[in-house]
């Protein structure tokens, strides 16, 4: 009986645990940002961009961009207005303005996130994340180090990834 209750009583703490755990992972708590922002690319090793304070971020972005791009948490699936967006044109990073993806690479992925098969080369850069019981890979803007989203292998051809991008990374300018 006492083994039972004792069995039971772990499996309540683990999933009373487990949606608290799932929602920290997920919205970055915790997290700085740091670890990709100290392993620039060599083309944006000295960018200003990496050299702004995290009062100069919070100044310069709303909460939730600030979120996303610095803390690397995740928006909530459909809500941006970029997921929507289909004219030709060019998305930027929200904190640099660093041109990351030609509209014509965008494609509805049915994820709720604004997804692209490429990106403009050198524009990114990559690090692994183990933050859901998984290994994933992580991608940032190469010049301010501002975390976009995760790339996935699920994508459409010819390159067979996703780039699932958090929409309040982005910015659109309209060609």
């Amino acid at each position: 009986m006492m083994k039972n209750t004792l069995s039971s009583l772990r499996r309540r703490t683990f999933l009373a645990a487990a949606p608290a755990a799932f929602v920290a992972a997920c919205s970055g708590a915790g997290k700085s940002g740091q670890a990709f922002a100290n392993t620039p690319s060599a083309d944006f090793a000295d960018s200003e961009w990496r050299q702004l304070t995290k009062d100069e971020w919070k100044a310069r972005l709303d909460p939730l961009a600030f979120r996303v791009l610095r803390e690397e948490a995740t928006e909530r699936a459909f809500t941006s207005p970029l997921n929507d967006e289909k004219r030709d044109g060019v998305f930027h990073c929200a904190g640099c303005d660093l041109a990351i993806f030609e509209s014509a690479t965008k494609y509805d992925s049915g994820t709720g996130w604004p997804s692209f098969f490429d990106y403009i080369p050198g524009t990114l850069g990559f690090k692994e994340d183990n933050k859901l019981w998984m290994t994933r890979t992580e991608y940032h803007c190469a010049r301010c180090g501002g975390h976009h989203g995760h790339v996935f292998t699920d994508g459409p051809a010819p390159t067979g990834l996703r780039y699932c991008n958090n929409g309040v990374a982005l910015t659109f300018k309209p060609v």
